[in-house]
């Protein structure tokens, strides 16, 4: 092993790549901003060019956005791997389309444009399952109005690939300067989710191992356009993140550290599911460390946020949305976390904790 915990060292003595580079946290962030981002572009604001992004990689938001006339053009990509490939609420199908249309929800582009789709897939893989997957596409397409345009597919030997891999692109459209992004915190804003959290993550660990819990444990994986479009419409939102990978507790520590404010939690005020609780305490996992695959974290003016809960609440998925906490200018990229019996900070989970979940 390396000392520093960030890779596991090879035959030859040089650093590998581990399953915690890929987990959605710090390993993730410090494996794309020493890696990846030098090699393609810092964010648009920083490099200077006439041609740079608005929100460019550099970001590491949940999408990207180029100025096209007087519109802005919102893209995003992300690959889908998933143990089980279905599990209760879903399927790999339905997570790859509503992954990639929840990340460009969150930065504004609430009725997406397109999507394109690329399918690994391992020899061997049963075709009925395919079409299982391809079927739950279709119809979370049709659930959101966009179509698939264009894609790909591969067929790897077996053993060479888990099953299925999804990969989807997604485009969108804005008025020019219309996006969010995760990075537009100010002290006084309100924090609001859009309802209980960790749902995904917890219900995919339980129906892998197979325990009896399972039967009261659904993710949540859904499209989440109407969530956004309710609360741009309500109020003042600004910023936004998709607690996907890394789950709660990760998307709120990078909005604080990006905006490099503070913000403090009312943990009695955050809504977590009792079986989810239940299951996370029975395993030893927090439900804010996991993913959530139909959710979104809202930086609220203080002024609209009991406007937007409202909005929220009106919706058939937002009907738990809460206010949970407020922005701060103390403890500057740290997030503090009020338990009723005392404070402490929430930090964003390290390491491989749930592997394979979105």
């Amino acid at each position: 092993m390396s000392g520093d915990g960030d890779g596991l060292e090879t035959d030859d003595g040089g650093e590998s790549v581990t399953v915690a580079h890929g987990a959605g946290s710090g390993e993730t962030r410090r494996f794309l901003e020493e890696r990846v981002v030098p090699r393609f572009g810092a964010n648009g604001d920083d490099d200077g060019e006439a041609d740079a992004p608005a929100v460019g990689l550099g970001a590491l938001d949940d999408g990207a956005v180029h100025e096209v006339g007087d519109r802005s053009l919102v893209v995003t990509t992300d690959s889908h791997v998933v143990s089980p490939l279905s599990f209760p609420g879903g399927d790999i199908g339905r997570l790859a389309v509503a992954g990639t249309v929840n990340d460009l929800a969150v930065m504004g582009a609430t009725d997406p444009l397109a999507l394109t789709c690329s399918l690994v897939v391992e020899e061997g893989t049963s075709v009925e399952l395919l079409d299982s997957v391809l079927d739950s596409m279709q119809a979370a397409c049709e659930e959101v109005g966009c179509r698939i345009t264009a894609g790909d597919t591969k067929v790897m030997g077996s053993g060479e690939v888990d099953g299925v891999v999804v990969n989807t692109t997604g485009v969108g459209v804005v008025p020019q300067g219309g996006h969010v992004t995760d990075a537009g915190l100010s002290p006084g804003d309100k924090l609001v989710v859009s309802g209980p959290l960790g749902d995904h993550g917890i219900t995919l660990l339980t129906a892998r191992e197979g325990f009896d819990i399972v039967g009261d444990l659904e993710s949540d994986v859904a499209p989440v356009g109407d969530l956004v479009a309710a609360a741009l419409d309500a109020g003042e939102v600004t910023a936004m993140k998709d607690p996907t990978r890394g789950g709660f507790a990760t998307a709120i520590n990078e909005m604080v550290r990006k905006a490099d404010v503070g913000a403090t939690l009312d943990e009695t005020a955050i809504p977590v599911r009792e079986p989810v609780a239940s299951a996370g305490e029975l395993l030893g996992i927090d439900p804010l460390d996991v993913a959530n695959e139909g959710k979104v974290v809202f930086g609220v003016a203080p002024d609209d946020a009991e406007a937007v809960v409202e909005a929220l609440r009106a919706t058939p998925s937002g009907q738990a949305a809460a206010i949970i906490g407020e922005v701060t200018d103390e403890n500057r990229g740290r997030v503090v976390l009020d338990t009723g019996f005392g404070r402490r900070y929430l930090s964003e989970p390290e390491g491989r904790q749930l592997p394979r979940i979105c």
